[in-house]
């Protein structure tokens, strides 16, 4: 007789079935063979708020759904309070009070229940209000907690934050960070780290050969200090004096707005657009609608943004900065510049344009490099993590020593 296939979904599902009967014996047998997934709450921005971390961790959900390996679900560090305190949120300072006041709570709630704890981190401030508070309630909970670093700004941020340097040290289970750039800036404070890159969904994008190369750019980086868009300004008035129907495409906001309009308003700039935020399920249009990709930060780490970028067949021009050239080779994958030179990126986009042959052949070589930030790549490395932690959190506890309790007298 032919074996019976049985669904492992079926077999794993969270309610046990009665082991009564024959049929019944068998499935509770298979059931006590397949390993429970591991529970993880990802600590993390929800999409309220539009950044690199946000949408790599909606990714990482996306991914492990109905994943038999893990079960995770999200904790946002901005939780939105019920009516009428929600309104407090549109005040300055009060809403990082409220937010507090209600962050604490939802992790005591939702941590409770993990394996393993998950906890996306930037630096500064930020690492004080979002991961920090995600340690200490999983350490009193006895939770292994797995910090996974994505700040381009760890060297200033390490070397001013003590709280930051012992957490890292000594109160997570695992340092993980998207780029050897981030593991090595780890090392030099002592600081132990693995890196498990950040992953892209394909499919979301469309990759298309640019024939003609036309000029017109696309920039899809927030408007803060870090992200230096004024270089890409300065840039680009130098490649329209070439190019005079140059356009280029800004998606993004942030706190220098208003002073980039200004700019390129004072270099009389033409076919400048601000699209302003746009969501991650529309930015794969903009993509498609440029021709070129130009960035231009002085801090970075591993953006998506080149990834996505390669994936809809751009080229790309970047400063090198950060852990750029660890996804970028020089003359390969992309053009790199130094920081804060707009006379070096120009020229590498004039390039570009000048020889149309030589951009396509830039994109392909990127495109091709992405299977390694695919999810099935980037899952394996995750659970390793994860199944790290776990086992050894688990070895430490089975490790100490069991209590007696005193025995009643006859």
């Amino acid at each position: 007789m032919a074996k019976t296939s049985i669904p492992v979904a079926l077999i794993s599902g969270a309610r046990r079935m009665p082991c009564t009967g024959r049929a019944a014996e068998y499935l509770c047998r298979m059931q006590d063979s397949v390993p429970a997934p591991l529970r993880v709450a990802i600590v993390v921005a929800s999409l309220r708020i539009l950044g690199g971390q946000a949408v790599q961790a909606q990714r990482m959900l996306d991914g492990w759904q109905g994943d038999n390996a893990v079960e995770a679900w999200l904790v946002p560090i901005n939780p939105v309070p019920p009516a009428p305190f929600d309104r407090l949120l549109r005040i300055k300072y009060v809403r990082t009070l409220v937010t507090q006041l209600w962050y604490w709570p939802l992790l005591l709630r939702d941590l409770r229940r993990a394996d393993v704890v998950h906890a996306f981190s930037a630096s500064y401030s930020s690492f004080l209000l979002a991961p920090l508070p995600a340690i200490i309630v999983a350490r009193l909970l006895g939770k292994p907690v797995i910090l996974n670093y994505h700040s381009g700004e760890a060297p200033d941020h390490l070397r001013r934050s003590a709280i930051a340097r012992r957490a890292m040290r000594n109160w997570v289970d695992l340092n993980v960070v998207p780029s050897p750039f981030l593991r090595d800036v780890l090392a030099s404070f002592d600081i132990e780290a693995q890196v498990v890159a950040n992953t892209i969904d394909l499919r979301q994008f469309t990759y298309r050969r640019r024939d003609p190369l036309r000029p017109r750019l696309i920039c899809t980086r927030n408007f803060e200090p870090l992200y230096n868009v004024s270089c890409l300004l300065r840039s680009f008035a130098r490649i329209q004096a070439r190019h005079p129907d140059a356009s280029l495409m800004l998606v993004g906001s942030g706190s220098q707005d208003a002073a980039l309009r200004a700019e390129a308003a004072r270099l009389q700039l033409r076919h400048v657009t601000f699209a302003g935020r746009v969501s991650p399920s529309e930015i794969a249009r903009y993509y498609s609608d440029g021709d070129i990709y130009v960035q231009t930060p002085s801090i970075d780490n591993m953006p998506l943004s080149l990834l996505e970028a390669s994936a809809s067949g751009l080229p790309v021009v970047s400063t090198r900065v950060g852990g750029v050239p660890s996804i970028l080779r020089e003359g390969l994958d992309g053009l790199l510049a130094p920081d804060n030179d707009d006379a070096a990126i120009a020229a590498h986009v004039l390039k570009l344009l000048d020889e149309p042959a030589y951009a396509r052949q830039l994109a392909a070589a990127a495109h091709a490099t992405l299977s390694a930030y695919e999810w099935p790549v980037v899952r394996e490395g995750w659970l390793r993590a994860y199944r790290q932690v776990a086992g050894h959190h688990r070895e430490v506890v089975d490790a100490r020593p069991a209590t007696t309790a005193p025995s009643n007298p006859a």
